[in-house]
């Protein structure tokens, strides 16, 4: 096994390459300090089986290095092991591909538990996260740990609940996350997490993808 661990912090950085070798003793460790380390690794070296990352690293904004990790290797699992808390962040990094967001302050029991639950194809959403949620946004950030990326799409739909599907097609009419949430009668956050549960498990990184896949499943069609 492969992994990738980057933090600017040294002594974080020795902390769980040790967490993780307790994981998987035979692991290989390749380890950056900042986000053009992780660039230069990434460009030359594709067969990582995870990459765990600090998000907020000299180098580059997080949004876009996120999204160029997924683009230089787009077929491995990213968690995100950061100090930095919030709902909103989190649940963007998730859209943005992210199969895990654990908080640096996490123990080494809940770190291990993370990383094999996304190595078993698993979505890890932070118990402090699910703290405050309705029982809705509850079951959506739960549905997110359901998806498997051992199963086929035909599979993954069925994940999809009828109104994830009514949002995919307003989506689809190119109507905004408040324009969905006025029609449809929900708030604003509770869209958001529909729309981060359907790139989830249609396996794309944004609108436009996840309209070009349900097109192609069928999804967009009305039933008479």
């Amino acid at each position: 096994m492969k992994i990738l661990i980057a933090d600017d912090h040294e002594l974080f950085l020795k902390g769980l390459e040790m967490v993780l070798s307790d994981f998987n003793p035979q692991a290989e460790f390749v380890k950056a300090r900042n986000y053009d380390e992780i660039f230069a690794i990434i460009e030359k070296q594709k067969d990582f089986n995870l990459v765990l990352t600090d998000l907020a690293m000299p180098g580059a904004r997080w949004l876009e290095a996120l999204q160029r990790i997924h683009e230089q290797l787009p077929d491995t699992p990213v968690i995100i092991l950061s100090a930095v808390f919030d709902r909103e962040i989190v649940q963007k990094t998730i859209e943005l591909g992210a199969a895990g967001y654990i908080p640096k302050t996490s123990s080494n029991a809940v770190i291990l538990s993370a990383v094999n639950l996304v190595l078993s194809g698993g979505v890890y959403i932070p118990a402090e996260l699910l703290q405050g949620t309705s029982q809705d946004e509850f079951n959506m950030l739960k549905q997110l740990e359901n998806v498997s990326e051992e199963q086929n799409l035909a599979e993954k739909v069925k994940i999809l609940t009828p109104r994830q599907i009514e949002v995919l097609r307003l989506i689809a009419e190119g109507k905004s996350n408040k324009q969905i949430a006025y029609e449809l009668g929900l708030s604003e956050g509770t869209v958001k997490l529909h729309v981060t549960a359907i790139l989830k498990v249609l396996n794309v990184y944004n609108r436009t993808g996840a309209v070009a896949a349900a097109n192609h499943l069928g999804l967009l069609k009305k039933n008479d």
